[in-house]
């Protein structure tokens, strides 16, 4: 075998994160040289515009527009992709897989919806995909579900992996700033994009969780098994209320194993007050696995930004080119037992809290407590908040005991419709 003088890179990519990831392929040449007895050598940089002003100065010679000039380029040895987006992005990574290439990604869309068969390909090409940058940033998050945690099986995973919609609750909750107000601080800080619509949708989210847990309980769990829910419709007052209830209000990515099948869903929650996950504030993220034999353990970091995910890239071109330079391969392939039956987010149990504008007159918590009780929904508390004596209604705030999805959104539609309620203000549902 010849021997080799350096391991080279094909960035695909030099936005904030490919900046990011340049940088600290120079500036740490000396550090990644000695772990690995061979340097690191980037060798050719995949832009749209060449001659674009960049803070980065990169050599004329390394860029390129054309991606086949990375694909043929014999001394690239790992691609790194961190452009972006479903396409062309995962055809990139297809064909450089196919190609002879190891790839590293920190595309969650992509790893979301068609990790399983891009992991498949890189085990029949004898290569490696590895993706630890898809979620939580610079957290470690897969390599532990891939090895640490590979003994476990993991019955539950809550965690808040999306810091802009982190970021706007935080204010909300700590301000009491509404919801518009709170976006618009986080678009002016660079937290929230000027379309923030994959975040506060729970897009993003979901995507991520989609990743976890297909490693978790080994079975492909796709984007479109996620139920999603964003968190526009929070108001003020739902903090407020919430505060006063001994909770904290979070985006909340949740998965669960029962029974051989899984729950998935993004959408908000009171959780606790007390509880480790309602202490992480701003853009961090955090996450939380229940393992039968560890317990519960908590990942928590910066979970975006160039120099988080530029950390978990790196960790992954490392662990690639140790294998090389030992002339092995661990690849961290996706082995599902089974594709494991998606619980309908109807069928989950859970309990509420409901804020709702009624008639202030008697009578009418008979006329909404019949309704959920002929749907099997228990009342934990009832407290009347606000009234409003000029239009006659009050502001009442029922906590109900855990009941099924579906139910409560029957019992909804039933109450909805009663003439003493003039409004059902929001709906949350309660973990923990």
């Amino acid at each position: 075998m010849e021997k080799r003088s350096y391991i080279g890179i094909g960035l695909l990519g030099l936005g904030v994160v490919g900046s990011g990831v340049a940088k600290v392929l120079w500036k740490r040449a000396d550090m990644f040289a000695e772990q690995l007895g061979l340097p690191l050598s980037l060798r050719k940089v995949l832009v749209r515009h060449p001659a674009k002003h960049r803070e980065l100065e990169v050599e004329p010679r390394l860029l390129t527009t054309r991606f086949d000039d990375v694909l043929a380029d014999p001394t690239v040895d790992i691609v790194i992709e961190v452009m972006g987006g479903e396409s062309p992005a995962k055809d990139y990574i297809q064909q450089s897989l196919v190609r002879g290439k190891h790839v590293v990604t920190a595309n969650k869309e992509v790893i979301a919806k068609h990790g399983p068969g891009l992991l498949a390909l890189a085990r029949e090409h004898c290569r490696e995909l590895r993706y630890e940058a898809s979620v939580g940033g610079g957290i470690p998050l897969i390599a532990p579900f891939q090895q640490d945690l590979a003994a476990n099986r993991i019955s539950a995973i809550h965690a808040i992996i999306n810091g802009t919609t982190n970021y706007i609750l935080t204010r909300m909750a700590n301000e009491g700033m509404d919801f518009s107000a709170a976006l618009r601080q986080a678009q002016e800080l660079g937290y929230a994009e000027a379309n923030p619509a994959n975040d506060i949708e729970g897009t993003d989210a979901a995507y991520k969780l989609a990743i976890l847990a297909t490693l978790a309980f080994r079975s492909q769990v796709r984007p479109q098994d996620v139920f999603q829910e964003g968190i526009s419709r929070l108001g003020a007052r739902d903090f407020r209320y919430a505060r006063e209830l001994g909770y904290t209000i979070k985006l909340l990515a949740i998965s669960k194993e029962k029974n051989g099948a899984v729950e998935a869903r993004v959408h908000p929650v009171f959780i606790p007050s007390d509880s480790l996950l309602a202490q992480v504030g701003g853009v961090y993220n955090a996450v939380q696995v229940e393992g039968d034999l560890v317990g519960k353990v908590i990942f928590y970091g910066r979970g975006a930004g160039a120099e988080p995910t530029s950390s978990a890239i790196m960790a992954d071109v490392l662990a690639i080119s140790r294998n090389i330079c030992c002339a092995g391969l661990a690849p961290a392939w996706l082995r599902s037992d089974r594709n494991k039956a998606i619980i309908p987010v109807a069928d989950i149990e859970t309990r509420f809290y409901l804020r709702m504008n009624v008639a202030d007159s008697p009578g009418v918590l008979a006329q909404i407590a019949r309704i959920l009780g002929e749907n099997q929904i228990s009342i934990s508390s009832v407290i009347q908040k606000e009234n409003d004596r000029q239009a006659q209604t009050a502001e009442i705030v029922i906590m109900t005991h855990p009941a099924r999805e579906s139910a409560m959104q029957k019992a909804l539609k039933e109450a909805a419709a009663l003439e003493v309620v003039r409004e059902i203000a929001n709906f949350i549902r309660v973990e923990g």
